[in-house]
């Protein structure tokens, strides 16, 4: 795949990925993280590509206009963890600290050790409402796993695996359990039916109010990035 740009005011970061499978030039803007992909067919000149970008200029920048701008995990950010606004700070030791307000970090770039620290973090929340949800509802689960997905929150495999995003440490923790709740609930019901949310209520208790967090706030988990 090649980056290119939208030329405009700020410029907009354009990436050209090209398909044997594709007849004609394709747009698509990522709901999660606003990323603009031209998909092109394989012998089709890179610039025209981007012309047609161009003569959708407007209609690309107003949709990006409704996703939050990516936020890059430095020193001085605002990161929300346990749905909390902490700001990123320098840590005189060398340990991560994690206080009311504020999370401080060892090093120059707090990038990558802050994500290895939100990872850890994640499972052990997810792993333990998870354990809970499981005895609650008399079943185990094979193992645990951490992704980055931007497709879904959770899954559950038909031989009792849990895997979850662990960009859910981002968010409140009701939401982060009611992921838990919900894939654990799949252990008996490998559906969405009346029954399988009739389990989850009765592990989780009612759900409505953190399933709408994540349908109208989980988008904005993905904004934040942490050198990678």
């Amino acid at each position: 795949m090649a980056e290119h740009h939208l030329p405009g005011e700020p410029p907009v970061p354009l990436t050209l990925r090209r398909s044997a499978r594709a007849r004609r030039i394709s747009l698509r803007i990522s709901s999660l993280d606003g990323r603009v992909t031209l998909t092109l067919p394989a012998g089709l000149p890179e610039r025209t590509a981007l012309a047609f970008a161009e003569e959708k200029a407007d209609w690309i920048r107003s949709h990006l206009e409704k996703h939050p701008e990516a936020l890059e995990a430095a020193f001085g950010a605002v990161l929300p963890i346990d749905g909390q606004d902490r700001v990123i700070e320098p840590a005189p030791g060398r340990r991560i600290q994690l206080d009311a307000g504020r999370i401080a970090v060892p090093g120059d770039n707090p990038g990558r050790p802050l994500q290895r620290y939100l990872k850890e973090l994640a499972r052990n929340r997810l792993a333990e409402a998870s354990d809970f949800y499981a005895a609650r509802l008399g079943k185990g689960y094979s193992r645990l796993t951490l992704r980055d997905t931007r497709s879904r929150w959770g899954s559950c495999t038909a031989d009792g695996g849990l895997m979850y995003s662990w960009r859910l440490i981002l968010a409140p923790p009701a939401v982060l359990r009611y992921v838990a709740a919900h894939e654990v609930a799949h252990l008996q019901e490998m559906n969405h039916s009346q029954a399988f949310w009739d389990t989850v209520e009765r592990l989780h208790g009612r759900y409505q109010a953190p399933r709408a967090w994540l349908r109208e706030n989980g988008a904005s988990l993905h904004r934040y990035r942490f050198g990678d």
